[in-house]
């Protein structure tokens, strides 16, 4: 086991280090610039379309979701363990300043879901009885024609169903394991079987049944999270000015508090920026495109704008609120790892240790376990149909009943396994998504230029 997670750190290193810094930075950059920084131009648009109608009885729709349960199963994706345990692990690794290269992966990430969004529109397959096929293998397909595009097609399900639908759920569920054994002294392995006895009642209802889920769900877990933090932080508020400061000089030098050269310093920070905002927001991974291909809307540009909006609430709302929180409790000030790392601190405990600071022992781990309870379980649920998309496109249809049930497995297993592997193998697969996704997006430019500027901000 050892050897193979080795192994896996080495592909990771320079996946991570340099692969995805190109691709995601270079991607995010070019659709800003030739969208005309559609995310600051569309960005009032997108909010007014997401908020404009607030529902979250969305009902069942004939055919696909509506545009706001389409939000909220790709925001359901991207507001999970990434969120919490992922920007925990950024700050312990890569320093403070880590959050900073998080935010910029964000703002260009919010372009390059926008192409994302668009795309999956585009190229969605609508059926006669009103179902809805679409997502990364239908763009892919289209960008590169014959047997190039088709295997790049493949190896881009193959990924994904990998990625999310077995080991990312493995990694969701040793989170919830961790955090709630912590918190309630309950055995991992007992709350992995009720979190995938819980996940298989949902799996059986389709996506209708996910999108009800996750409409209701997402929501009430961001406000309960984000009000929870927002006292912790009015209790410490003569130590966010320095909290801020320590974001932005440990962005440009982080040698002084992890040690190391400068040069060094900055690429270990910036790398953990995008690493872990990759898995936090998922843009450019090619995930949520599956949930805005459902989308009822009347053109490709409508759902584009409500895309980016799942970007910012994911990393400029929640992730920062993680941020603050850690920094302005266990670096601010005389926190524990105000000189750098520090004996029994972990990636997994960071939040609750954070959290219990201030609030107690009790309350604060038990808060944590809650709120990354609903994370973590609404983003199995909105990653299991995203595999079992690609599982169909494989596959066929009927072969989602194996993959369902092996994913159940999977996540009863995830809670029993060690957790650095998890993520290890987690970070793999999600890097290999995005190479064929960035890819297609970089060759079906024309289109999402010509939506972005075709489309006049309201």
């Amino acid at each position: 086991m050892e050897t193979l997670q080795n192994i896996v750190q080495t592909i990771n290193f320079y996946l991570s280090d340099y692969i995805l810094v190109i691709l995601l930075v270079g991607t995010g950059l070019f659709f800003s610039i030739r969208t005309r920084f559609v995310q600051v131009r569309c960005f009032g648009e997108g909010m007014r379309r997401v908020f404009g109608g607030f529902s979250m009885r969305g009902g069942k729709q004939k055919g696909g979701l509506s545009s706001f349960q389409a939000l909220t199963t790709a925001i359901a994706a991207q507001v999970g363990t990434g969120n919490i345990i992922g920007s925990c692990s950024a700050i312990l690794v890569g320093g403070p300043g880590a959050i900073f290269w998080m935010w910029i992966i964000a703002f260009f990430g919010m372009a390059t879901i926008y192409a994302e969004a668009v795309l999956a529109q585009e190229t969605r397959v609508v059926h006669e009885d009103g179902s809805v096929d679409g997502g990364p293998v239908y763009y892919i397909k289209r960008a590169f024609r014959g047997k190039f595009g088709s295997f790049l097609a493949g190896f881009f399900a193959v990924a994904i169903t990998l990625a999310l639908g077995f080991i990312g759920c493995m990694v969701q569920s040793n989170s919830i394991g961790e955090t709630c054994s912590n918190a309630f002294g309950i055995p991992a392995w007992i709350i992995g079987l009720l979190v995938a006895a819980a996940a298989a009642f949902v799996f059986l209802g389709g996506v209708q049944r996910v999108a009800s889920v996750t409409e209701k769900l997402v929501p009430i877990m961001a406000v309960l999270y984000l009000l929870g933090g927002l006292v912790l932080l009015l209790l410490r508020l003569p130590y966010l000015p320095e909290t801020f400061g320590m974001i932005f000089k440990y962005a440009f030098f982080p040698n002084a508090i992890i040690g190391g050269g400068i040069g060094y310093a900055i690429k270990i920070a910036i790398s953990q920026g995008v690493k872990r905002g990759l898995f936090s927001n998922e843009a450019g991974m090619g995930s949520t495109p599956h949930a805005h291909a459902m989308a009822k809307v009347e053109k490709p540009h409508d759902q584009g704008v409500v895309a980016m909006v799942g970007v910012f609430i994911d990393t400029f709302l929640v992730l920062t609120m993680t941020a603050l929180v850690v920094i302005s409790t266990l670096y601010a000030g005389d926190g524990p790892l105000a000189s750098g790392a520090a004996e029994g601190i972990s990636q997994t405990n960071m939040a609750q240790l954070a959290f219990s600071s201030v609030f107690g022992n009790g309350i604060g781990s038990v808060f944590v376990a809650i709120c990354l309870l609903f994370f973590a379980f609404s983003t199995i649920l909105s990653w299991n149909f995203f595999g079992k998309v690609n599982v169909a496109y494989l596959f066929g249809k009927k072969a989602t009943v194996v993959y369902s049930i092996l994913a159940v497995v999977m996540i009863f297993l995830g809670s029993c396994l060690s957790n650095d592997f998890v993520w290890q193998l987690s970070d793999l697969f999600n890097q290999l998504m995005v190479i064929p996704n960035a890819l297609a997006l970089l060759a079906l430019a024309p289109l999402v230029i010509s939506s972005a500027r075709s489309a006049k901000p309201k």
